[in-house]
């Protein structure tokens, strides 16, 4: 996992630090979406709160990872696939979050249906999160 980690870095032409090379590893080891805090707790004392942030918004910008809204208007970062690059997210599928154990989803073969917006609307982003009972806690 080590070089794939090295190898997504090197593609978006990113420095190889430690604490992007951790804070990827989390997302590579992750069962679904992870917040800030789950980083900020999963690194440990290792990595203050700006520098999880800032590498958060990094791998956003560059296509790396992406955002989930949730209903308490926090946010969960999950990866990309390699569809994505920077400024141009392609993750129009849906998420679900488990309403008993937390865990977000991202449901790549599920797609957000299209919506006909009035003249003069433009999208920049469609996000659809479903919640409920996830195949494990049902």
């Amino acid at each position: 996992m080590h070089e794939r980690i090295v190898d997504l870095l090197k593609k978006n032409h990113l420095s190889i630090t430690e604490s992007r090379k951790k804070i990827l590893s989390h997302f590579f080891d992750a069962n679904g979406a992870l917040a800030h805090a789950d980083i900020e707790q999963k690194s440990g004392t290792e990595f203050d709160r700006v520098t999880i942030y800032r590498t958060l918004q990094t791998f956003v910008e560059k296509g790396i990872i992406h955002t989930i809204p949730t209903t308490d208007n926090s946010v969960r970062y999950a990866l990309c696939k390699d569809e994505c690059s920077a400024g141009h997210h392609h993750d129009d599928h849906v998420h679900f979050m488990c309403d008993e154990c937390g865990t977000t989803y991202c449901l790549d073969h599920v797609t957000v249906p299209k919506v006909a917006l009035p003249d003069g609307f433009k999208a920049m982003q469609n996000d659809l999160v479903v919640s409920g009972l996830c195949n494990k806690c049902s």
